[in-house]
């Protein structure tokens, strides 16, 4: 039984106040029988939204809690190696910062758990019907199935993802996040590959945390994109990870293709993407736009820009 955790949560221009209020209750709770020694650590990735940092600095009035306020972003991959370095137990809890817990016994669930590398899951809500409009969240419940635990021990390590996960701190220190991660996306996904290269085994368990809250159509599709590119740059790597990248190959093999979507795609895909952040978006469309948007990426070289999305 685990008896001592660190709970990491990276944040940038979020407030996350409620989602730490509601760990650092059940944690205190299981604190007061003994059971168990913990910290919260909030690492602010340089936000530029002064209001979010004001409300996040109430964190460090909570017990054994501690906001940390970073004045420039370092990126995804690099703030989660900073908060593991940062951290002062053996086990570290990672946490998205937009999310919610709706499970009582969600911490003592990992303390029950047993491997060294550990992903709870995601669990999807929301009113479907304000909702029903929404890309990201019409997206993430067509593919609800996939975050249920068992399909996710079907596909072991292709399915890591650092929204909800629990750690060995050792693993992290001898096998960081790749810090050449600048920018939104997959960096989750290569740490993943990159651990069980190392001989480490992911295990998926039932313990997952709620999104119930999601970006608008327009901000979904612009981290859509980073992603892609993202997933460019990093594609020798990743290969075999991302379906993305097997479909380019295998439509690019056809000689046709490549000058056929130079000329069309900047027309087309400003036309599915103006369906896509309009009123009634489709996940079919926004699937053929990814697909779309990262053939040009792969064959064009387009420079990654500057990046807020993280």
């Amino acid at each position: 039984m685990i008896n001592s955790l660190s709970i990491l949560i990276p944040t940038y221009n979020n407030v996350c106040l409620e989602l730490v209020r509601d760990l650092q209750a059940q944690a205190s709770i299981l604190s007061s029988t003994n059971d168990l020694e913990y910290e919260i650590l909030v690492a602010d990735d340089g936000s530029t939204d002064k209001n979010t940092i004001e409300k996040n600095c109430e964190i460090n009035g909570l017990d054994n809690c501690r906001y940390i306020e970073r004045k420039e972003n370092i990126g995804r991959a690099a703030i989660r190696n900073f908060l593991a370095k940062e951290a002062k137990y053996l086990w570290l809890l990672f946490l998205d910062s937009d999310l919610k817990l709706d499970n009582s016994d969600f911490i003592r669930n990992y303390m029950l758990s047993k491997g060294n590398v550990i992903v709870g899951g995601l669990k999807i809500g929301g009113n479907p019907i304000t909702l029903k409009n929404n890309l990201r969240y019409k997206y993430e419940k067509k593919c609800e199935k996939q975050h249920n635990y068992k399909h996710r021990q079907k596909i072991g390590n292709k399915e890591f993802r650092t929204t909800n996960f629990l750690i060995f701190k050792d693993i992290i220190i001898r096998t960081p996040f790749d810090e050449n991660f600048k920018y939104y996306g997959y960096e989750d996904v290569l740490f993943g590959k990159s651990i069980c290269q190392k001989g480490y085994h992911i295990t998926h368990i039932n313990n997952p945390i709620l999104l119930d809250e999601y970006e608008t159509n327009y901000r979904f599709i612009l981290k859509t994109e980073e992603a892609c590119r993202t997933l460019y740059q990093f594609r020798k790597e990743l290969k075999g990870y991302s379906k993305l990248i097997t479909y380019s190959e295998l439509i690019t093999r056809m000689i046709f293709v490549k000058p056929l979507l130079n000329r069309l795609f900047p027309w087309v895909g400003l036309h599915i993407k103006s369906r896509l952040t309009g009123n009634k978006p489709s996940v079919l469309w926004f699937n053929i736009y990814k697909l779309l948007y990262y053939i040009p990426v792969s064959y064009t070289h387009l420079t990654l820009p500057t990046s807020d999305l993280v």
